[in-house]
C-alpha cells in the first residue's frame, strides 16, 4: 500500500501529468465562462418569452388604468367564475391591472404586459446618451414628435453596444415581435392617454436611418428593439397610428 501511495505522489510530479492538468483547468475555465456569457445574454429573452406563453395559456388579461385598482386574484376577468386549474395550481393572476409608471411620459403595451417610463429627447446617435436612457427605460428620439403632436414619434429600447451587454439593458421591448395588426400601444404625456394601433411592422438593417427620419402628416409612432432578441444583427420596428375617439 506503502508502495502505491509513493507510485502516485511520483506521478503527480511528472510534467505531463502538469501539463494535462493545466489543459483541463484552462478548458473548464473556457466552458465555464461560454455558459456563463450565453446566460447572460439570453435570460431576460428566455425569461420573457416563457412568463408570455404562460400568460397565453392562463388567458391572462392586462388592463390599462390611470388610477391604482385592486382586484381579488381568486377570480377571473368577469368577476364570476373560479381561476383555471394552472393558474390556481402555480397561484398565478389571470388579469392585471397596468398603471404607467411615470404619467407624465409612459409606454403601456397591454398585449404583452410592458410597462415603461419614457426618458425625453434622447440623442440616438450619442452611444454613451442612449444607453445609460436604455438602462432606465424606454428612449424618445430627439427631434422626433410627442403624443398629441402631429408627426412622427420614435421609441426604441433594448440596444446595445455589444451583444454580451444585451442583458444590461430594458427588457421592455422583448416581446415586441408579438405584437400584430391592430394591437393597442398606449402613451401616457403630461398625465394624458393616447391610444395607438398597430399597423405594420419591418425587419431593417441597423444602417437603415430613413426609419428614424421619416416624416408624417399625421400621428405616426415607431418602436424599435434590436433583432432577434439577444443579439444586435436587425431591428425590429413596429408601426402605429394614433386612435381619435
Amino acid at each position: 500500500m506503502k508502495k502505491q501511495i509513493q507510485k502516485i505522489k511520483a506521478k503527480l510530479k511528472t510534467p505531463e501529468y502538469t501539463k494535462i492538468l493545466t489543459l483541463r483547468t484552462i478548458g473548464n475555465f473556457l466552458v465555464l465562462s461560454s455558459l456563463f456569457l450565453i446566460g447572460k445574454t439570453f435570460y431576460l429573452p428566455v425569461r420573457e418569452e416563457i412568463r408570455y406563453f404562460i400568460d397565453r395559456t392562463i388567458q391572462k388579461k392586462y388592463i390599462v388604468v390611470d388610477q391604482p385598482y385592486h382586484l381579488d386574484t381568486t377570480w377571473d376577468r368577469d368577476g364570476n367564475r373560479p381561476k383555471g386549474l394552472l393558474a390556481k395550481a402555480l397561484n398565478l393572476k389571470d388579469v392585471e391591472f397596468l398603471l404607467p409608471q411615470d404619467p407624465n411620459f409612459s409606454l403601456v403595451i397591454p398585449k404583452i404586459g410592458a410597462n415603461a417610463r419614457i426618458l425625453s429627447n434622447i440623442d440616438a446617435s450619442n452611444e454613451k446618451v442612449y444607453l445609460d436612457a436604455l438602462n432606465k427605460g424606454v428612449a424618445h428620439a430627439s427631434g422626433t414628435k410627442f403624443p398629441g403632436e402631429s408627426g412622427h414619434i420614435f421609441l426604441f429600447a433594448h440596444s446595445t453596444d455589444y451583444f454580451w451587454n444585451v442583458g444590461t439593458y430594458n427588457a421592455i421591448f422583448y416581446l415586441l415581435n408579438k405584437l400584430s395588426k391592430g394591437d393597442e400601444v398606449d402613451i401616457f404625456y403630461q398625465g394624458q392617454r393616447y391610444v395607438y394601433r398597430v399597423v405594420d411592422r419591418v425587419i431593417a438593417d441597423p444602417s437603415q436611418v430613413e426609419y428614424l427620419t421619416r416624416k408624417s402628416n399625421k400621428e405616426f409612432l415607431t418602436l424599435q428593439t434590436c433583432w432577434p432578441p439577444g443579439t444586435t444583427f436587425k431591428r425590429l420596428l413596429v408601426f402605429a397610428t394614433r386612435v381619435v375617439e
